[in-house]
C-alpha cells in the first residue's frame, strides 16, 4: 500500500499557526514545516525543560515566535487576528498525568480554556480554513477491557489530565456544530498514542527518565512494567496531523475525531520498551517495582486506527523496534557531540524516504 505523507506542494507558503511551538512534538513539527515551507508563526509558553529541543535545534528559526499563556483570551485572539492563519495547529497543553495531580486546576485552565479560547479567537476572526486541535489517547473512559478503542466510545478520565483532555473533546465538537462549520472553517481532533523520539526531556516519560538515569550510572525505576501503551515514534502523529489537515482542505466531511496509532499488534508494555531501549544502550540498569505505586494510570490502552488507514491512507511507516533504537541513537548521537538539529532532519529524511544528501 502507498502510505500517505505530508505534502510540501500543499504546504509551501501556507500561513500556519502552530500552538505548543516550544514543546517537544512542537518543535519537531516547527521543524517540518518549515522544512515543508510554511510561513509559521508559533504560540506556546516558553520551553518547559532544560535542556529543551525547541532551542538546541534552532526552532525558532524562520517562525514568528510568540510566548502567550492560552488562558490569556485576549492575547490568543491578537495572535490569531495578527498572522491570519490559514491553517492551526493545535499542540499546547499541560501534557503530563502526573503534573495533572500536581496541579488539577491549571491542567484544567490550560487543557479546555486555553482551548476554547483559540477556538474562540478563530470564530471572533474569521478567515482560517482547517484546525486540527490534539488530544490524547486517554480521552476514553478506560474499562481496562482488551480490545482498541474506537472513536464513538464514550469519552472519560479518572486523571485530571486526562478528563480535561476528554472535555476538550466536547468543546471541539461544540464549537465546529455551533459556529466554525458555518463560517466554512473545518475542525477535527487528532487522538495519539504515547510518542517517543528523541529531544524529550520532560518528567515522567519512560525513555527521558532511562536516558537521564543510564547517562547518569543510575538504575532506571519502573513503576508498572506491565502497563500496555499504543507506543509510537513522534513523527508518526505529526504526520498524521499534516496529513489530515491537508484532507480537511478539500474534505469538510473530515471535520470529526480521529485515532492515530501503532498497528495493534505494535502495541507493547513498559517491560518490552525497556527491554528493546536496552539492546540500543548496553549496560543500562533497571529496577521493577514490585508492586504498582503513585496515582491511578491506565493499566492497558490502545486505539482502533482503522478509520485513519482506510480515510486517509494512513499507516506507520517504524515499527516500534526501530522507533525505539532511532530514539536511543538520538541520544546517545547528542550526547558524544553531535548537533540535535542535525539528529531530527537526518530522522526527518529517513521517515520521509529522502536521501540526505539530496535534501541538503
Amino acid at each position: 500500500m502507498s502510505l500517505a505523507g505530508p505534502d510540501a506542494n500543499f504546504w509551501r507558503g501556507k500561513r500556519v499557526l502552530l500552538t505548543g511551538h516550544t514543546g517537544f512534538k512542537g518543535a519537531w513539527l516547527a521543524l517540518w514545516l518549515q522544512r515543508l515551507g510554511a510561513q509559521v508563526t508559533g504560540l506556546a509558553l516558553a520551553p518547559a525543560t532544560q535542556p529543551n529541543l525547541f532551542e538546541l535545534a534552532g526552532a525558532s528559526k524562520g517562525l514568528d515566535h510568540h510566548v502567550v499563556d492560552l488562558r490569556d483570551a485576549e492575547a490568543v485572539a491578537r495572535v490569531v487576528r495578527d498572522s491570519r492563519p490559514e491553517v492551526v495547529l493545535h499542540l499546547a497543553a499541560q501534557a503530563l498525568v502526573r503534573e495533572g495531580y500536581r496541579e488539577p486546576v491549571g491542567t484544567w485552565a490550560s487543557n479546555v480554556m486555553g482551548t476554547v479560547h483559540l477556538l474562540d479567537a478563530l470564530r471572533r476572526h474569521p478567515g482560517t480554513k482547517v484546525a486540527v486541535c490534539v488530544t490524547t489517547d486517554k480521552v476514553y473512559r478506560n474499562h481496562e477491557w482488551p480490545h482498541p478503542y474506537r472513536e464513538g466510545d464514550e469519552l472519560g478520565g479518572h486523571d485530571p489530565y486526562s478528563a480535561s483532555k476528554a472535555a476538550c473533546e466536547l468543546a471541539i465538537a461544540s464549537y465546529r456544530d455551533a459556529f466554525l462549520k458555518e463560517q466554512g472553517l473545518a475542525l477535527a481532533s487528532a487522538r495519539a498514542g504515547n510518542v517517543i523520539g528523541g529531544g524529550d526531556w520532560a518528567a515522567d516519560r519512560l525513555l527521558p527518565d532511562a536516558v537521564r538515569a543510564w547517562q547518569d550510572g543510575r538504575a532506571l525505576e519502573i513503576r508498572r512494567p506491565e502497563a500496555t501503551r499504543p507506543w509510537q515514534h513522534v513523527l508518526e502523529p505529526l504526520a498524521a496531523y499534516l496529513v489530515l489537515a491537508q484532507t480537511l482542505w478539500t474534505d469538510a466531511t473530515a471535520a470529526q475525531a480521529w485515532n492515530f496509532g501503532p498497528l495493534p499488534h505494535e502495541r507493547a508494555t513498559v517491560r518490552t520498551v525497556i527491554d528493546l531501549a536496552r539492546t540500543a544502550w548496553p549496560g543500562g540498569q533497571v529496577n521493577y517495582a514490585q508492586r504498582i505505586e503513585g496515582p491511578h494510570e491506565a493499566g492497558w490502552l490502545a486505539l482502533d486506527t482503522s478509520l485513519a488507514q482506510t480515510r486517509l491512507g494512513l499507516a506507520p511507516r517504524w515499527n516500534l523496534a526501530e522507533s525505539v533504537g532511532r530514539t536511543m541513537r538520538w541520544y546517545r548521537a547528542l550526547h558524544e557531540g553531535a548537533q540535535a538539529r542535525a539528529l531530527c532532519l537526518a530522522d526527518l529524511d529517513a521517515w520521509s524516504g529522502v536521501d540526505a544528501r539530496a535534501a541538503a
